[in-house]
Order: structure tokens, then sequence, then C-alpha cells
């Protein structure tokens, strides 16, 4: 099976994707990034030091790796445009992980204004991957104003509740079979990570869960381990549930 998966212009082999913020110490962040195997990352633009004068948690990324910026701290379409633009001149890049928040309590999703801002982004040639609640009508969407991917949340951001409406997810994948769809927010650990690609998402974006467990290292290398499980289950296809028991072994032949 190829663990690859394309994304715009550019294919993967990882379905991890990472973040960069709440580690303790850059080395940490170094050994959790090369223990997820991911080779992508995301940074928020407003942590990024625009004049390059002091040391900053992007000397320490591996350069190998492809940033994504994110608007993350943005509460409309206005500020996010203009932080995503800034992204790309400070970045040079046109990839842009659009979050636009609703509320400073929750950190849930605008999907309005989300919705909004990615219609000028796309315009303006950015890969625009947004961040939004877990509804199939705003996925259609987001995919139709030009969306490469869409961004589904699990539960909220650093709640770590794990996948709240797997229903959701389930018949978005059935409704999109050709969407790219990549599960962002929420995940708290390895077998979250693994039901939310066995409903059949096609990658998992999270930091929280790796940066804050005891030894990020080892979380983000079951985090690997997890989402390459799931990813496989659900090629696999799942038996299906049975209300009642069904016997293992063949009865045929049995010895009575």
């Amino acid at each position: 099976m190829s663990e690859s998966f394309q994304l715009a212009d550019t294919t993967f082999t990882s379905r991890l994707i990472i973040g960069t913020g709440k580690y303790r110490s850059y080395d940490e962040m170094k050994a959790a990034h090369i223990a997820s195997g991911a080779e992508m990352v995301t940074v928020a633009v407003n942590r990024v030091p625009l004049d390059g004068s002091s040391e900053s948690f992007l000397d320490h990324l591996d350069p190998k790796m492809k940033i994504l910026p994110n608007t993350a701290g943005c509460y409309d379409a206005e500020h996010a445009i203009r932080t995503a633009r800034l992204a790309r001149e400070a970045l040079e890049t046109d990839w842009i992980k659009l979050e636009v928040i609703g509320d400073p309590i929750t950190l849930l999703p605008d999907n309005e204004q989300t919705l909004a801002a990615a219609k000028i982004l796309v315009n303006e040639g950015f890969i625009v991957l947004p961040y939004f609640t877990d509804d199939l009508i705003m996925a259609k969407k987001l995919l139709d104003a030009g969306c490469p991917a869409v961004m589904p949340l699990a539960a909220p951001i650093g709640s770590g509740m794990g996948v709240q409406n797997p229903s959701n997810l389930r018949i978005m994948r059935e409704q999109l079979p050709d969407a790219i769809i990549i599960v962002d927010a929420g995940v708290g650990v390895p077998s979250d990570a693994a039901i939310a690609m066995e409903l059949g998402a096609d990658a998992i974006l999270m930091n929280t869960a790796i940066a804050e467990a005891r030894d990020a290292a080892q979380m983000a290398t079951a985090m690997n381990y997890a989402v390459k499980a799931g990813r496989l289950a659900y090629l696999s296809g799942r038996m299906p549930k049975r209300l009642y028991a069904s016997a293992s072994s063949p009865i045929e032949g049995a010895i009575k």
C-alpha cells in the first residue's frame, strides 16, 4: 500500500501533520518532529519574527519539512486575509491554513468568516486549507470555493477529547469521496487519531497531544503508528457490527 497522498502540487508520504507550539524546548520539538515522521509542519504567523533579528522556532525546523503558515488568533475574515498575505511575504509560500475563530472561550471556528476569507485568498492564488466545524454543507462550500482540502475539527482546539461526532466525519467521507479531508484539532491520544483515520480521513493535523505529552518524542512515534494503522484499517474495511454473537469457528463438521 502506498502511504503517499497528493495535496495541491505536493505529494506527501506521511499522513501526519504537526505543529510547533507549546513545546518545552526547541530540542524537544525537534525530537518530536523527527519521531513523528511528518513532512509538513504548521506555524502560527503571529509567532514568526518578521525581521529575523532573533532566534526563533523557525531556526530549529528541519529544512526538509514543508511549512504551512496558519492564521491562528484571527477573529474575522479581514484579519485572516491580512495575516495570510503577511505569511506569503515573510515565509515565501502560497500555502495557508486558514483559521478564523468565532469565540475566545471555545476557540470554535466562525464558518461564515472562514468561507468569506477562503474565497478571497483562493482568488489571490493561495492554497487554502480551511479549519472549520465538521459540517458537510460547509465542506462542500469550501471545496466549491477552490480549497484543495478541508480540515474539519474532531473536537475543540487543545481539548484532547477525540472525535466527538464520528457520524459527521463518516458522512463527509461518503458524500465527498474525492475530497482531501484532514482532521484538525481535538486529537488527544493515538486511538483518537486511529479512529479518525478509520473513518476515512486522509490525514491528521495535531499539536497539543504531542507537545504536552510527558515524553513528546515517544508520543509522536505513537501517533505516527496510529495514523498508519487507522489508514490501513480504513482501506481494509471493517467487519460489520452485529447485535448477536457470531461463532469464530465454522460449525460444519464439528464433533457432536
